[in-house]
């Protein structure tokens, strides 16, 4: 009973993948996950904001995980998601994610440093996944997938939020 109790306060993720590898959003921050929805697009942002999404009375900025991350737009897939984040408390950010399809609890404890420098403030600490240890998950750090400028012309009233 100790070890079901010690796996329901692990963090629950949504899983999702950029080309080969696995990532991980904590599902605290997710709002909703959407189909892929058409996007007005942002003149003068750099090439991984996909676009603005109106949902429900609110503009959203939306950015491309993939875009940003392996240079290539995410694919025009049923796996293909729109993820809505909270990112700060007053605004809310979108990911375009490809095989965003699972939601998992994973282990704290087992979350190690990343190790290297190189990568963007986005990039969190990893664990390996499964009885074997065979597959590596990595984490995203939500507040630091924007940077100071690129936030200022998403989100202009709040300069450099979160």
């Amino acid at each position: 009973m100790d070890s079901i109790a010690a796996q329901e306060r692990d963090p629950l993720h949504l899983l999702f993948s950029l080309g080969a590898d696995r990532y991980a959003l904590a599902a605290s921050a997710v709002r909703e996950v959407l189909p892929l929805q058409r996007l007005k697009q942002v003149p003068e942002a750099p090439p991984w904001v996909a676009g603005l999404l109106t949902h429900r009375g609110e503009v959203i900025p939306v950015l491309d995980l993939c875009q940003r991350v392996l240079g290539r737009a995410a694919r025009q897939s049923i796996n293909t998601r729109l993820v809505l984040l909270q990112y700060s408390p007053a605004h809310t950010l979108g990911l375009v994610l490809e095989q965003a399809n699972q939601v998992q609890r994973l282990p704290v404890q087992a979350q190690r440093s990343m190790g290297l420098a190189a990568g963007g403030a986005y990039l969190g600490a990893v664990q390996t996944q499964g009885a074997a240890g065979t597959g590596t998950i990595q984490h995203i750090a939500i507040d630091g997938l924007l940077p100071p400028d690129v936030a200022s012309l998403l989100f202009p009233s709040a300069g450099t939020a979160p």
